[in-house]
């Protein structure tokens, strides 16, 4: 067999044991029954044999071709494009620093330096106990926490140098260690089965919600009053979505500009809105194709 990557002779990926290939088929069968076309299951299952081994396998590859009748290179082509696949082992807690502008300049930069000395590893590069992982990763919709470091995909929000160095040495020490929302932590082993699309039974994991900060732009959308803080939200006087038509209460007191009554003014249309100067909008200024007199 010649792996299609390389362009090299490669020796045949090796099975399962007959007990975890029958308990991993049972499972496949159950994800394949979600879709109508059977190649549409090939993410969850690339999640499911991580979840067996930690990563991605030439096992777990040869395992997804033959239960969705695909061929290892088209396996692979996924496995490999998803920085959410693993291609060598890592470890039980992959421990990601958002190293995106926000983040960078906010500390970011200085957190994942931080580590890398703490740990003693590079990025992508897993400690000697197996115990962590760590990588710089890219904006996971999370500014408003800046900067944020994320274990198993849970956040860990307006973190320092010191802050994450205690969360490793927890993690290593086997000592509880809780996100600042969101479901509770679990090894990268069972957030993968999770990602999988079985049911998520950690004590808990479905009270989580998002945080303070990323709720507030929707309370105010909503018109609703924010649950803490300062001003006119926190101090219980109605809020008013701008697209509402009726201004922020206080506007001044917020910065934002005002009308001679103190309020905000009415919102500006959006270039969606607005009039386009076109046959279409403008009638009185017509176009049409250019006429060859025009062209000289």
């Amino acid at each position: 067999m010649t792996d299609v990557s390389l362009g090299m002779p490669q020796l045949p990926a090796p099975d399962y044991p007959a007990e975890v290939r029958a308990r991993l088929e049972a499972d496949a069968k159950e994800i394949i029954a979600r879709y109508p076309g059977s190649r549409s299951a090939l993410l969850p299952l690339l999640h499911l044999v991580q979840s067996e081994e930690g990563h991605v396998t030439p096992t777990g590859v040869r395992f997804c071709a033959e239960v969705l009748d695909l061929n290892t290179a088209e396996v692979s082509a996924v496995a490999t494009f998803y920085s959410m696949y693993r291609r060598k082992p890592s470890g039980d807690y992959q421990v990601g620093v958002c190293t995106n502008t926000l983040c960078a300049v906010m500390g970011g930069d200085a957190i994942f330096e931080a580590l890398q000395e703490h740990l003693g590893v590079g990025n992508q590069e897993t400690t000697g106990d197996g115990k962590i992982t760590l990588e710089h990763i890219e904006c996971n919709a999370a500014c408003d926490f800046a900067p944020v470091v994320m274990v198993n995909w849970e956040f860990f929000d307006n973190q320092t140098p010191d802050s994450a160095k205690k969360m490793v040495d927890d993690l290593r020490a086997g000592r509880e260690v809780r996100p600042t929302r969101g479901a509770p932590l679990c090894t990268f082993k069972e957030t993968a089965r999770i990602l999988a699309g079985f049911p998520d039974e950690r004590p808990g994991a479905a009270e989580g919600e998002a945080g303070e900060a990323s709720l507030i732009g929707l309370r105010l959308a909503r018109g609703e009053a924010a649950r803490s803080g300062t001003g006119p939200a926190a101090t219980g006087r109605k809020v008013v979505s701008p697209r509402g038509g009726e201004g922020l209460p206080a506007a001044a007191e917020q910065g934002q500009p005002t009308t001679e009554t103190g309020e905000a003014p009415d919102p500006h249309p959006s270039s969606h809105d607005a009039p386009r100067k076109t046959a279409a909008s403008d009638p009185e200024n017509p176009t049409g194709p250019v006429s060859k007199e025009g062209d000289r």
